[in-house]
């Protein structure tokens, strides 16, 4: 499963059994205290059986849990209903068999308490048992529904892949035939041919774009200097941008990424920053620790939170696709991208972990 398949499976999985155990817990918690409820009164029972036995001179026995005392004075507002814990001891008070007399007795809360683990403990293997249950049940539950979602997901995959494929042939011819136009000297400063060339080349970055990410679930991961790939890149454009100067700080920066679709992060990145320098600008890539910046002097991006959102573009001319793309990719490479821009120019973090 790619990213998205996988967050999409983990919000499904936790929302179901995580409803489930919070169900299975709460039911759990009120059986407890239902459970305790009839454990307090079956002490209270006892009690009252004890003071029965003992007013009839029964033989009486668990003398180690029952201790009694006779009372010798009226008790004022006495009720039938009293009975509390206190201090390990269940205690009530009951009249004696002659007038003004009443009987004080105590119960030790041992077997209370060891009732009451008891019960505790069956309850949680229970909640254990059914929450075990339940997380397999949720993971198949899950895995099931992304099925048809995969299966939706696959198909369109394999269209774009199909178009992406088809559209190659095309691009590559108007690519040769431009460059047979531009041979002919009446058409070197052709405005149309100028425009042409240029959409030309817009096309061909999204058809690069589009094509390493649809090869998200291939991706295979090796580690490499991202410096010299950054290097390699770059130099690319010192060609194509001959007014804008470039300045390398970066030597030694290793980790384990796809090479080709950090290269069309790169290639995005240093794409916009020279698109929309200065005249006479600067480009500078350099790295600290695990993060690659690159830095242009540009006029800067006012709207910093929208910039990876798809067809957000402040340049009407520009399909805002690029730097959605990049994002994704990133995603993909779990790579920490950030941007931070003011009117001097804008710089791009890119954090590798």
């Amino acid at each position: 499963m790619v990213k998205h398949e996988k967050n999409a499976f983990a919000k499904f999985f936790f929302t179901y059994f995580l409803s489930v155990a919070l169900l299975i817990l709460a039911a759990g918690h009120f059986y407890y205290k239902q459970a305790d409820a009839q454990l307090i009164k079956d002490e209270h029972f006892s009690l009252i059986g004890f003071a029965k036995r003992l007013k009839m001179y029964d033989v009486i026995e668990d003398q180690k849990l029952f201790q009694y005392t006779i009372i010798e004075h009226e008790i004022p507002n006495y009720s039938i209903k009293n009975f509390r814990l206190k201090e390990h001891y269940f205690i009530k008070l009951v009249p004696h068999n002659t007038q003004n007399r009443y009987i004080e007795i105590k119960k030790l809360d041992t077997l209370y308490l060891k009732r009451k683990k008891l019960i505790m403990l069956d309850i949680l293997s229970i909640e254990l048992a059914l929450l075990a249950v339940f997380a397999i049940l949720s993971y198949f539950l899950a895995y099931n529904a992304l099925k048809p979602l995969r299966a939706s997901i696959k198909k369109l995959d394999d269209f774009s892949k199909d178009l992406i494929h088809d559209l190659n042939t095309p691009v590559t011819s108007m690519g040769l035939n431009i460059k047979l136009l531009e041979k002919r000297v009446e058409l070197q400063d052709n405005k149309a041919l100028l425009r042409l060339n240029k959409s030309l080349s817009e096309i061909s970055e999204l058809h690069q774009n589009l094509t390493i990410l649809l090869q998200e679930e291939t991706f295979l991961f090796e580690e490499i200097n991202i410096c010299e790939l950054a290097h390699e890149v770059a130099n690319d454009y010192t060609k194509l941008y001959p007014r804008l100067s470039f300045k390398f700080e970066c030597n030694n920066l290793k980790s384990k990424v796809n090479t080709q679709a950090l290269r069309q992060i790169i290639h995005n990145l240093l794409s916009n920053a020279c698109k929309y320098n200065k005249d006479r600008g600067s480009i500078t890539l350099k790295c600290d620790k695990n993060t690659l910046y690159i830095s242009d002097t540009g006029l800067g991006i006012e709207d910093t939170k929208k910039i990876f959102e798809r067809h957000y573009s402040e340049h009407n001319k520009q399909s805002g696709i690029g730097l959605d793309i990049v994002k994704r990719l990133c995603e993909a490479l779990d790579i920490d991208i950030r941007v931070t821009s003011n009117k001097t120019g804008t710089t791009f973090s890119l954090t590798f972990n």
